[in-house]
């Protein structure tokens, strides 16, 4: 690798949580059934509203049925918003346990968060749990600095989502951390969920690092 400078061109790559190598496609854009969701479910209005609204339209009404699965309508009767509540962070290897990342109510882990290892193949996997309502184009961002420069800015759209007891698990596109002298050292981060209309359900903000190996 060169200096930081053009280090920071080449992990500013598109990588789903610390910088990569390698250019990836972890920005996506919502399918053509997220656009149709944003368009026959806006503006916010409750679930109950959401079934009346269209019940003499046989198949738009099969299909809110469908995504709204087994949501207690009367529970969540007259509310408008969604409520997503991230209730895991882990990052996974195919050759290593597990890094389980505590979420802290501030948002923001103290001291560093996690180290890795350069050149080590990782996948972030999350839980959530969406109520009240359906949440519309839910996405993941993530900008990392390092030294003060920006060296990745990557967003990833997760789609829509209903209510329901169970939480849902995702697993982001497998990634690459740098490696190499100048891809070593302390990386300062900002992570958020947020939804159509960018409400944020979640932000955090920390530092890790990379390191030759992984730590004892």
């Amino acid at each position: 690798m060169g200096d930081d400078k053009n280090e920071a061109k080449d992990d500013a790559s598109e990588s789903g949580g610390v910088p990569s190598t390698e250019p990836s496609e972890s920005s996506f854009y919502a399918t053509d059934e997220d656009e149709e969701a944003r368009l026959e479910l806006g503006p916010k209005i409750s679930i109950r509203e959401q079934l009346e609204k269209d019940k003499d339209d046989e198949s738009l009404r099969r299909w809110k049925e469908q995504l709204l699965g087994g949501v207690d309508v009367n529970e969540a009767a007259g509310i408008e918003e969604p409520d997503v509540k991230i209730l895991s962070l882990s990052i996974v290897f195919e050759d290593r346990p597990d890094i389980v990342l505590e979420i802290p109510e501030s948002g923001h882990p103290k001291g560093l968060w996690f180290t890795l290892k350069e050149g080590s193949k990782y996948s972030l996997r999350f839980s959530f749990k969406i109520s009240n309502n359906i949440v519309c184009g839910l996405k993941y961002t993530n900008t990392v600095w390092k030294k003060g420069i920006k060296v990745e800015s990557s967003k990833q759209m997760l789609g829509t989502f209903s209510p329901q007891a169970e939480p849902y698990i995702h697993v982001m596109t497998e990634e690459t951390t740098p490696s190499g002298i100048f891809a070593r050292g302390s990386y300062s981060a900002k992570t958020k969920f947020l939804d159509d209309d960018n409400k944020c359900y979640l932000e955090l903000t920390y530092t890790f690092d990379i390191q030759k190996d992984w730590a004892n």
